[in-house]
């Protein structure tokens, strides 16, 4: 078991009740591995408190917004208006902020819990900035070239909210492991080649 890493800034996985059961998933090892955070299954919550299942102010909070939007400036955490603007003061957008809420599942089911959940709309919105593709390489597809999954989202979303450069790299030791396991089991696509021989 790889160590736990401190985070200040919690973090609440918001996952798609289809992803929870998928072999390549991150969110599980995500809250594993940090000591702060909070995995909710589901597909609706009537608020940011019964989704973290404790009272909390809303406007400590953030999102991880779905995609690039209109986002220009350098990563790997950029904060956006509601209309996926980049905001001028980045460092306003980061000032006092307690926690990031994450959507655990691929596009499509992440933008299902993007809209039945009307109450994320008034979290700051971040844009996470990959300086590369993700880790999974062949092993998992994804819908766009820059899409990541969701323990890098974070770990690239904590490195630069923390200002702890190290932390990306310690979060990522788990997944590193997953991934190596899974290659050395053949799997693709999330599933076991069948075509690979003992």
């Amino acid at each position: 078991m790889s160590e736990t890493v401190d985070n200040k800034v919690t973090v609440l996985v918001l996952q798609h009740p289809q992803e929870q059961d998928h072999a390549l998933g991150t969110a599980g090892l995500l809250c594993r591995t940090l000591a702060s955070a909070r995995l909710a299954v589901g597909l609706s919550w009537r608020n940011l408190g019964h989704a973290l299942g404790e009272p909390v102010e809303v406007r400590d909070w953030g999102v991880l917004y779905l995609g690039s939007a209109h986002a220009v400036g350098r990563g790997p955490l950029i904060a956006v208006d509601r209309k996926g603007e980049t905001l001028l003061n980045q460092e306003m957008a980061l000032s006092g902020l307690k926690g990031l809420v994450v959507l655990d599942g691929n596009w499509a089911q992440a933008k299902a819990l993007w809209w039945r959940n009307a109450w994320l709309t008034k979290l700051r919105r971040f844009v996470v900035v990959p300086d590369g593709p993700s880790l999974y390489g062949s092993l998992r597809q994804e819908a766009r070239p820059d899409a990541v999954s969701t323990l890098e989202a974070v770990a690239l979303a904590l490195s630069a909210v923390e200002e702890a450069p190290n932390v990306r790299e310690r979060i990522l030791v788990p997944f590193r492991e997953l991934i190596a396991k899974a290659r050395a089991a053949g799997i693709q696509g999330g599933k076991r080649d069948r075509r690979r021989r003992r």
